[in-house]
């Protein structure tokens, strides 16, 4: 009896899930989560971060409290000097000089700047010299956003001619259209919860990327085995040929999600949710969420 249970079918391709044939309903929900996004784009946009939006940050020892601590002597030092700002984020980052935290807030005048270290400084009875200060323009922001849709175009055209050369012109358009349909679709995610978008969020963009094209090619593969010859065979059409294909790669496709899966879950709730390592959250959170879209668009959309 349990050998013949929906996870042992599955495991032995033979669970018979009719994807293919329900193709219709898959376009429909991936098409209206893409207007979605695009709308999300439109009216909320995204939370830039500070190399993107420009600001200043500030570093103080951990030893000063806690975090909350910390950007509530912050905010008031702003509050002082009547700089018109409060700080944006806050996080805590480890350094060879032990934990400290940092907190940005967006563009201040080197003059505002000066006077808001030392105000720090003097409320919590530290050295100034203790905490230190940057400013980012939005212009670096630019051109790191300039090399990734760069890096975008050359990976995607590469993309093109080694599909078109293994498989064929058609399933190269249908992986692209996946790999496209992944990144709204995270976008999407990114700007609905209002994640903040860093420097490692635009590498953890371009990193699903090649996880989502091994998924499709994994598929891709066992749809051109079954489907190799498909002309002269009359008892099987392509798109059962390609279902097929579908659930014989199935199991792997989903051990290799969850495999993928765990330890940048580990990364994002145990590094970045109970051990407080946020520089580890912004690349987390778009490698899970990007993996897990990429496993379904690879089965959902691109097939």
């Amino acid at each position: 009896m349990a050998q013949n249970g929906l996870a042992s079918r599955l495991y032995n391709g033979e669970a018979g899930l009719n994807i293919v044939g329900r193709r219709k309903l898959w376009f429909g929900v991936a098409g209206l989560l893409v207007l979605i996004a695009i709308l999300s784009f439109s009216i909320r946009g995204f939370s830039l971060g500070i190399e993107f939006a420009g600001g200043n940050s500030f570093q103080v020892p951990a030893s000063v409290g806690t975090l909350d601590d910390a950007e509530r002597e912050v905010n008031s030092a702003l509050a002082a000097e009547n700089t018109g700002v409060t700080v944006a984020t806050t996080q805590k980052v480890g350094g060879p000089g032990g934990d400290s935290y940092e907190l940005r807030t967006p563009q201040l005048t080197a003059e505002q700047a000066t006077a808001v270290k030392a105000q720090i400084a003097e409320d919590l009875g530290i050295n100034a010299d203790q905490i230190s200060d940057n400013q980012v323009s939005e212009a670096w922001g630019s051109q790191v956003t300039e090399r990734a849709v760069l890096g975008l175009v050359i990976f995607i055209a590469l993309v093109m001619v080694y599909l078109i050369l293994r498989f064929e012109w058609r399933m190269a358009v249908a992986a692209v259209a996946s790999l496209i349909t992944n990144l709204i679709l995270t976008a999407g995610i990114y700007s609905l919860v209002g994640f903040e978008v860093t420097p490692s969020t635009i590498i953890g963009f371009l990193t699903i990327l090649g996880f989502a094209l091994y998924d499709v090619v994994v598929v891709f593969d066992k749809v051109q085995e079954n489907t190799r010859g498909i002309t002269a065979n009359n008892n099987q059409t392509y798109a059962e040929a390609s279902n097929l294909a579908i659930n014989q790669s199935l199991m792997r496709s989903l051990n290799t999600s969850v495999v993928a899966l765990l330890p940048v879950g580990g990364l994002l709730f145990i590094g970045a949710g109970l051990l407080g390592a946020g520089t580890l959250k912004d690349l987390g959170l778009v490698l899970f969420v990007g993996m897990a879209v990429a496993f379904l668009t690879s089965i959902l959309v691109a097939t």
